[in-house]
């Protein structure tokens, strides 16, 4: 069983990057991004942009939160760090949940302002997955 979950951690690190590049959600007329698709990486490039606070903001939790989390769980399943830091990285996944969470919330604001075509990507879901799949993991190496 370890080695599965070891398996499948691993396998966050190359999924994740997938999750950063793949689109979100398509927008029809969007004035801060200006772009029909939008992924974490589009967005936080047009956040740099107008909003750097925000920007430094959502790159921890869509990128380094959820990565470092990975990173300190498989250090653990492998022996190279403590077991006493687990609750620690366990943070970090809900850190990351709140930015899947800010995600939905702008498409149904936007939605709802009814001056915006939305539709949620295919990459939504797998940033979500992700970062379920790290939570069940992380919890999962707890109980081990």
């Amino acid at each position: 069983m370890m080695n599965i979950l070891r398996l499948a951690n691993l396998a966050l690190l190359i999924l994740f990057p997938i999750a950063w590049f793949a689109p979100l959600m398509r927008a029809g007329v969007l004035p801060i991004f200006g772009l029909s698709e939008i992924s974490v990486i589009s967005g936080l490039q047009s956040l740099w942009g107008t909003d750097v606070a925000l920007a430094l903001l959502v790159t921890f939790f869509a990128i380094f939160a959820p990565y470092m989390k990975v990173i300190g769980i498989s250090l653990i399943q492998f022996g190279l760090m403590r077991r006493k830091v687990l609750p620690a990285i366990e943070i970090l996944g809900k850190l990351a949940m709140a930015d899947v969470f800010l995600i939905a919330l702008y498409i149904v604001i936007v939605k709802g302002a009814g001056y915006v075509k939305v539709e949620t990507g295919w990459g939504l879901y797998l940033f979500t997955g992700c970062i379920l799949a790290s939570i069940a993991i992380s919890h999962l190496t707890r109980k081990r």
